[in-house]
């Protein structure tokens, strides 16, 4: 069966789903889109690892990353291989060195865990046939997300928490920094998300 290679677009709230985020897929050779809705833990797991944070504690996924690797065990790649009554199913395909083999996973998880490894996410045509949408549908409802919308950048965050970006343009580049540590020291991922945005500005 032909697979198809995704790339995460972009992290949103849920419309339709309270606490909830919308991931959004897209086929990197092509327009369609696939939207799969994932809770707020492996929202934040997924925009930290975007973001390139480092926790000052191991989050769940990261323990698997450190647990696979004493084990000599690595992930080769992430498959979205199914949707029944609008569940979507996921395998991590791994390889101890000898023999290569499949763990049953929810997307969201296998995602955030696939980011930590770096390999590729793929899906199978029956998926998209199913629960793509085309790109132009989507742009259709970027007026209705616009302020929800959350891009796969360096302004990449999950959720608003403390005090706005405009209030950070007014601290020095020192009491950044200090408030940097103390976001991580809480493990305020989201802040510490936004304090970086606007370090990466003045840098």
């Amino acid at each position: 069966m032909k697979k198809i290679e995704l790339e995460i677009l972009g992290l949103s709230s849920s419309q339709s789903q309270s606490g909830s985020f919308a991931l959004v897929l897209g086929e990197k050779e092509g327009s369609r889109r696939l939207p799969i809705i994932i809770g707020m833990f492996e929202a934040q797991s997924i925009a930290i690892q975007i973001e390139k944070i480092n926790p000052t504690r191991p989050l769940t996924h990261d323990l698997f990353k450190s647990f696979a690797q004493q084990m000599e065990v690595s992930v080769q790649e992430i498959m979205i291989s199914d949707l029944k009554e609008g569940v979507f199913f996921s395998k991590i395909v791994c390889t101890d060195g000898e023999k290569e083999f499949e763990l049953d996973a929810r997307p969201s998880d296998a995602i955030a865990i696939g980011l930590r490894f770096g390999v590729p996410i793929y899906t199978v045509e029956s998926v998209l046939s199913e629960a793509g949408i085309i790109l132009s549908d989507m742009e259709e409802d970027e007026d209705e997300e616009e302020t929800d919308e959350i891009p796969t950048s360096s302004s990449t965050s999950v959720s608003t928490s403390g005090s706005g970006k405009s209030n950070l343009k007014e601290v020095s580049v020192e009491e950044l920094n200090t408030m940097l540590n103390e976001a991580l020291e809480k493990e305020d991922y989201e802040r510490a998300a936004k304090i970086r945005d606007e370090l990466n500005k003045r840098n």
